[in-house]
């Protein structure tokens, strides 16, 4: 049995769950994992912060209430952006 997509998406980007280790992005059928280790601004934001972020132009997600920007290519290809400033 198979199952088929019932509409388009509402939302570019969706958190799909938060823990206490990271959470995950789900952008354009791709799940990304936002560990807090690896992103540290996100590790003491509220639930509501967190779920408050945008997609801009396909390429950059953007969290307005922690001043937090991110490439999308950044998640997928996280060893190209080794600096982490916290």
């Amino acid at each position: 049995m198979t199952s088929s997509t019932l509409g388009a998406s509402t939302s570019q980007v969706e958190v799909s769950n938060i823990d206490r280790f990271g959470f995950w992005l789900l952008i354009a059928d791709k799940e990304y994992f936002l560990s807090y280790a690896d992103f540290p601004w996100f590790r003491k934001a509220q639930v509501a912060q967190i779920l408050n972020v945008e997609l801009l132009h396909g390429e950059h997600l953007r969290w307005p209430e922690l001043d937090v920007d991110l490439a999308l290519e950044s998640l997928a290809k996280p060893e190209a952006f080794p600096l982490v400033y916290s």
